[in-house]
């Protein structure tokens, strides 16, 4: 379902899931990503079937906040059986600062994209998907799209108190000197401003983007990944299932495709 971004909303409309849940309803979502990755596993997407073959096109794939490589690593797995060429962030805790992480990760772009002889397509989760955005609009020579999995791209404030509070503990303990943390500046100062800079500026037009985001993200508000950049795609997932979900898959399988040349 593609979905443009709504101009306004009231205070009940589509609200995020957190808002006046109970604590089962909370319990039950902290849950959900394990069934969606067993149903990943036993669907025939998993296996290939009906996913066209990748050709080789390079895919760089970016974790999200609080997380590594590794929450990737069914995706990647998926991807290189399907024929492509895969690379890693390096990304071991996503918590550093947005600049420098994403100066290290433009690097490792050149670098793959140089040994691959083409741009490659960016796979972001959440905050993953931020520094996709940032990638495509400050590299967009080496950038052949993007595809960003549940990224409040509009907003990256807009997220459930409970991963908030986990967003200033970080800030707090990277301004208090703890290494590889990302500072209260990030949040609202030099960095911050730099960022909204950045966002600010025009999406270019020639590389495409799809943004991912479900109804039903306990982290991050829909309403902030429904990006008027971006063919906005809804998909029934949870936040961290993204990753494991078959619906994503499928999507990826097409729009992936459709990058490579091939279908």
């Amino acid at each position: 379902m593609r979905t443009p971004a709504p101009p306004h909303r009231t205070s009940d409309e589509g609200a995020p899931p957190w808002i006046g849940a109970s604590p089962v309803a909370a319990l039950l979502a902290a849950q959900r990503p394990w069934r969606e990755a067993a149903a990943l596993l036993r669907s025939p997407v998993w296996r290939g079937h009906g996913v066209p073959d990748g050709g080789g096109l390079p895919v760089l794939l970016v974790p999200g906040f609080l997380a590594g490589d590794p929450s990737l690593s069914l995706m990647e797995r998926w991807l290189r059986a399907r024929g492509y060429r895969t690379c890693t962030s390096q990304i071991r805790v996503n918590v550093d600062c947005t600049r420098l992480a994403v100066e290290r990760l433009e690097r490792r772009l050149v670098e793959f994209t140089d040994r691959a002889g083409r741009p490659a397509v960016i796979v972001g989760q959440s905050r993953g998907g931020l520094f996709a955005k940032l990638m495509a609009m400050r590299r967009p020579e080496h950038v052949g799209g993007i595809v960003t999995l549940g990224s409040p791209n509009v907003d990256h404030m807009a997220i459930n108190p409970l991963v908030a509070a986990q967003v200033r503990l970080v800030a707090a303990l990277g301004s208090a000197g703890v290494p590889g943390m990302f500072h209260d500046d990030c949040l609202q100062g030099t960095c911050a401003g730099e960022l909204a800079e950045w966002l600010d500026r025009p999406f270019p037009a020639h590389v495409p983007y799809v943004s991912v985001y479900s109804r039903s993200d306990w982290v991050v508000d829909w309403h902030a990944c429904v990006d008027p950049d971006a063919d906005n795609v809804q998909v029934d997932s949870s936040h961290v299932g993204m990753s494991v979900h078959p619906e994503v898959y499928r999507l990826l399988g097409e729009r992936l495709a459709a990058l490579s040349g091939r279908r």
